[in-house]
């Protein structure tokens, strides 16, 4: 039986996330299922307000860096996350396929899932521990021998980092501020 896990939530803390595909397939190695997985991560971000601070795409995986959203905690927005895009893969699969979500994927599959269940999570407690996980997210694909250098793995935030570029993530855009009078929210930045 599998032990009880513990997540640490509220903590003010960046967290270092994990998820894989189901049985590490390769699911992602379509590079428009990695584009596609970039635009639901930013749309998530967005509704629950929360800051990426780094993030890669690999063909079995995803690393992210985040911290804590506004609206909800880790654990919903992960499950946003893995639910948005899983449906709108299915949807696409099923309009070329002609067949039901279940069997295009055991078709492509030969099981009816797209993610392991749970995610890695790892509360990054210190700054060092932030620079240590951003040099792991970006060398990823290439200690993994995708690319020679990791500017050139379009599905990360390293170009981010070195060149200053925009990607299809907003990373380290900072939270306005905001204050809560009797029940109303005004943003402060607007003020």
């Amino acid at each position: 039986m599998t032990a009880r896990l513990h997540r640490f939530h509220q903590t003010g803390h960046l967290h270092f996330i994990t998820f894989s595909c189901y049985q590490r397939r390769t699911l992602l190695d379509d590079p428009t299922l990695r584009d596609l997985l970039l635009q639901v991560l930013e749309q998530v971000r967005r509704s629950y307000r929360f800051v990426v601070a780094g993030y890669v795409v690999m063909p079995e995986h995803v690393h992210l860096l985040i911290d804590e959203p506004e609206r909800a905690n880790t654990s919903t927005v992960m499950q946003v996350l893995k639910q948005r895009f899983a449906r709108r893969i299915l949807r696409i699969w099923r309009t070329r396929e002609g067949v039901t979500p279940t069997r295009v994927l055991d078709q492509k599959f030969g099981e009816a899932h797209v993610w392991q269940p749970r995610f890695y999570d790892f509360v990054v407690w210190r700054e060092g521990k932030r620079g240590e996980k951003l040099r792991y997210i970006h060398r990823n694909p290439v200690q993994r021998g995708l690319v020679t250098e990791p500017d050139q793995w379009k599905w990360s935030s390293f170009r981010h980092y070195a060149y200053g570029e925009p990607g299809p993530v907003l990373v380290n855009e900072q939270k306005p501020a905001e204050l809560k009078f009797r029940g109303e929210t005004i943003d402060l930045a607007a003020s």
